[in-house]
């Protein structure tokens, strides 16, 4: 199926580039190169699987229209996929899926309707209306013709990098990393496949791990793409059986993973693209010490109204950014004497708050709470010991 998908997708699809990166690669202590997803039509791998499963159904089927559900890539798969065939497509989106993503749904011609927190809700919906109207139904994960599609990734990485030890996917409902899993292992049944998720929604790690399907109620993540509650009954047995291991990484280094990316990759990954960098530059995988590793940047369709917080989000994690409160004697002096001894390790000031009216605060005294610039964590600790010795007492945030 994997090589007939490929054949559907020619002249779609881009065979999209594999780039090695030194940056990566340095810190992770393993060779990375990076699938660049993010650079795919509409930014993310997701259109290999919507195409394909619309270009498999019959002209009855694509007549009654097409109907998903999803977090936003699959929305723009879908669309555009429907678009191409000329047939109506309604897309069932979480009500708050980045807003970039709905325009862009819109934009390739599908119906958005939003319903629901999270993608279950909006997949549930989009079921209901199915029912009602007759719309021929597009899973995002668990079909086989999604996951054929998204196989071809594998296809185009063996080609461009034949002895791979190890492919890094990012994991949600498990339509990507079953149609990888299967693709890669037919060709070399010895390569590793590891699946990464959002520690705040690991639901796939959990129902492989408990040996059964699970619904998983977790939090909101910053990769929103793979928030699924709940895996698919195909994508289940497949990880099940083709997935080496799954590890989990948490928002701060999705946040540092995103940040590296722009900064040392120059390239915009959304933080569901970004999971397999996190696991592999937090070392969450083992026995990948020198190997040739292939992190799959599955998408690149970030929401840029959050950026600013994810990157402050990535700096703090890194410490690059630094918050720290104390308290001073309430005289001439002694808040330049504080900014003194910042300005000479090296920090930068950027903000400053001084209260005096704090809570508990004797009436001599002013609480001081800064925000620096800082290079590293070594920085921020030898700044802490150089305050400690100067007689400060400091609550680094």
């Amino acid at each position: 199926m994997v090589r007939e998908a490929q054949v559907r997708l020619k002249g779609i699809a881009q065979k999209t580039g594999l780039s090695y990166s030194n940056s990566v690669s340095h810190v992770a202590g393993c060779q990375v190169y990076l699938k660049m997803e993010n650079l795919q039509r509409t930014g993310s791998f997701k259109l290999r699987g919507a195409y394909n499963k619309v270009a498999a159904l019959t002209d009855e089927e694509r007549a009654k229209g097409v109907i998903a559900a999803s977090a936003g890539n699959h929305a723009q798969g879908v669309a555009l996929a429907a678009t191409s065939y000329g047939c109506k497509s309604i897309v069932c989106m979480p009500k708050h899926a980045p807003l970039m993503k709905i325009a862009a749904t819109k934009g390739y011609g599908a119906e958005v309707v939003l319903h629901g927190d999270f993608f279950d809700e909006a997949a549930a919906k989009a079921q209901e209306l199915s029912d009602k109207f007759g719309y021929t139904y597009v899973h995002p994960f668990n079909d086989p013709y999604v996951m054929a599609g998204q196989g071809t990734i594998a296809l185009e990485v063996l080609e461009q990098l034949p002895d791979t030890d190890a492919i890094v996917v990012p994991i949600g409902g498990g339509g990507l990393i079953s149609g990888i899993a299967v693709a890669a292992k037919s060709v070399n049944p010895k390569i590793r496949i590891i699946g990464v998720q959002s520690a705040n929604m690991p639901s796939m790690q959990k129902s492989v791990y408990d040996g059964a399907i699970c619904t998983y109620d977790g939090m909101a993540t910053l990769a929103d793409g793979i928030a699924v509650k709940r895996p698919g009954d195909l994508t289940y047995a497949v990880c099940r059986d083709y997935v080496d291991d799954i590890v989990t990484v948490d928002e701060g280094e999705i946040a540092a993973a995103i940040l590296w990316l722009i900064e040392r990759v120059k390239t915009v990954s959304e933080g569901a693209g970004a999971t397999p960098v996190a696991a592999l530059m937090n070392h969450k995988i083992l026995g990948l010490d020198k190997k040739k590793v292939v992190a799959v940047i599955s998408g690149g369709n970030i929401d840029v109204n959050n950026m600013t917080r994810i990157i402050n989000s990535g700096l703090t994690e890194a410490w690059r950014k630094a918050c720290f409160t104390t308290v001073i004697p309430d005289r001439p002096g002694e808040l330049v004497r504080l900014l003194s001894i910042i300005a000479e390790s090296g920090a930068n000031v950027l903000a400053v708050t001084h209260e005096r009216s704090q809570h508990g605060m004797g009436a001599k005294h002013s609480a001081v709470t800064l925000e620096l610039e800082t290079a590293n964590e070594k920085h921020v600790d030898d700044l802490k010991q150089r305050l400690i010795n100067e007689k400060y007492e400091v609550i680094f945030k």
